[in-house]
């Protein structure tokens, strides 16, 4: 049995298309601004939230039926976007949204049929540059929005400022330590230190502060 390849793509600066108008797909297109794509929308019909990006930068709006010609970048020939969402209520639409992207070598996903989509959408719990993706590949999306609640209730806030201090102290020990044995000792001690619970009492941010004024005075910081 094959499974599902897990990755997390960089879709900053790309061109999705987004084939559908209704609450599926609003909520698809805000996902993938959220990645910073740019996003292109054909529909007949739009929400009033899909309405209201009309004028966002990254927003493309073309009100009419799906046209094949409309994947295809006419300057070059070559396929206008790397990535496809079928998200409209006909299957037979979602089913020839399928066959043209496949068919130009496009990811597409087609909304609540796995077995038409050469990529599924996880659902996710974000803790700023925390993020876990749950998956049953299909089998029970339900169930994935659930475990994704439970992994929700159970990662808080202060995981968003706990990554943001170890990101940050990373970067510091990497151009500050030339040893590569010390930097990976320190990276190892970091996690043993118990600052989610530091965040979570408030001692935070002054205990952060003698840590720092600490780690200077170690003979393998350098200038």
């Amino acid at each position: 049995m094959n499974h599902p390849y897990p990755i997390m793509m960089n879709l900053s600066g790309r061109r999705c298309l987004v084939v559908g108008g209704g609450a599926v797909a609003e909520r698809k297109v805000k996902s993938l601004l959220q990645a910073g794509a740019h996003v292109t929308i054909v529909s007949t019909e739009f929400t009033e939230g899909l309405m209201e990006m009309e004028n966002h930068a990254d927003v493309v709006l073309y009100r009419q039926t799906f046209d094949p010609l409309i994947m295809i970048d006419k300057s070059s020939d070559f396929t206008a976007y790397i990535l496809v969402v079928a998200a409209t209520n006909d299957a037979k639409v979602n089913a020839h949204v399928h066959e043209i992207a496949s068919r130009n070598g496009q990811l597409v996903n087609v909304v609540d049929q796995p077995q038409l989509s050469s990529f599924i959408v996880p659902s996710v719990v974000r803790r700023g540059k925390l993020v876990i993706a749950v998956s049953t590949g299909g089998a029970s999306p339900s169930a994935a929005r659930k475990f994704a609640q439970e992994l929700d209730n159970a990662y808080g806030e202060e995981y968003e400022t706990y990554l943001d201090f170890l990101s940050d102290l990373r970067l510091l020990i990497q151009s500050r330590v030339a040893d590569k044995q010390a930097r990976q000792r320190v990276f190892k001690e970091m996690l043993e230190w118990d600052v989610l619970a530091k965040i979570r009492d408030g001692t935070f941010e002054s205990w952060k502060e003698k840590l720092y004024i600490t780690l200077e005075k170690e003979p393998w910081m350098q200038e």
